[in-house]
């Protein structure tokens, strides 16, 4: 059974906390088969791309893959507008040739991290804290206009610090450990965004011939 190769092109670098999902949806699709996902980090080639089309093209070139994702927030465009923006740039790329999956949360991904209580306490280097931190019901999670904020606010609040030890307490480090730690993303089937990113990757697996049923 061979490995399955993903990347994941995306706006900015906070955007890799997505791997962890990406990777645990393609191995309820694909079994045992081994998974490898990797950031498409261009930050610091010497003229990095600016269009979405360029960011793809020196993706593929850079991190070859056997399935590309390509992410976009739809924050106040409509999902299906994001879509068929990507699918307009792909095709303008090399990586027409390969399966391409489009991930656009309905504003921020940043809310598909606020599904479990225990992973933030360990993320925010407090397990055992017992300060209540409130999680939005997952029903209310696309309605969240900054779930960035929320995400930070309650990463800040499960540490337990206060004054100058909490003024230190860099959050934005932590929100990538958060998704690490969080081992069933099930709750997140439903929303309507994660459900169509979820059957959009059992397709592929199956068309592929990567899917456990196979």
């Amino acid at each position: 059974m061979g490995r399955l190769r993903y990347t994941l092109v995306a706006d900015g670098s906070s955007d890799s906390c997505l791997i962890p999902i990406l990777t645990w949806l393609l191995r309820e699709s694909c079994g045992q088969r081994p998974v490898y996902g990797e950031f498409a980090d261009l930050r610091r080639l010497p003229s990095p791309p600016r269009t979405l089309a360029e960011r793809i093209e020196r993706s593929v070139e850079l991190f070859p893959c056997d399935l590309l994702f390509v992410h976009r927030d739809a924050e106040r465009a409509r999902a299906e507008d994001r879509i068929a923006e990507i699918r307009r740039a792909v095709k303008q790329t090399k990586a027409a040739a390969l399966p391409v999956i489009s991930v656009v949360p309905v504003r921020m991904q940043e809310a598909w991290l606020l599904i479990d209580d225990a992973a933030l306490r360990h993320a925010a280097g407090n397990p055992n804290g017992r300060d209540p931190l409130n999680l939005p019901s997952v029903g209310t999670l696309e309605a969240l206009p900054d779930a960035k904020g929320v995400l930070h606010e309650l990463l800040r609040r499960a540490t337990g610090l206060q004054g100058r030890r909490l003024a230190s307490f860099n959050e934005r480090l932590r929100v990538h450990r958060v998704a690490e730690l969080i081992e069933d993303f099930r709750p997140l089937y439903r929303l309507t965004a994660f459900r169509r990113l979820a059957a959009d990757v059992e397709r592929t697996a199956q068309e592929r011939g990567w899917s456990h049923s196979e």
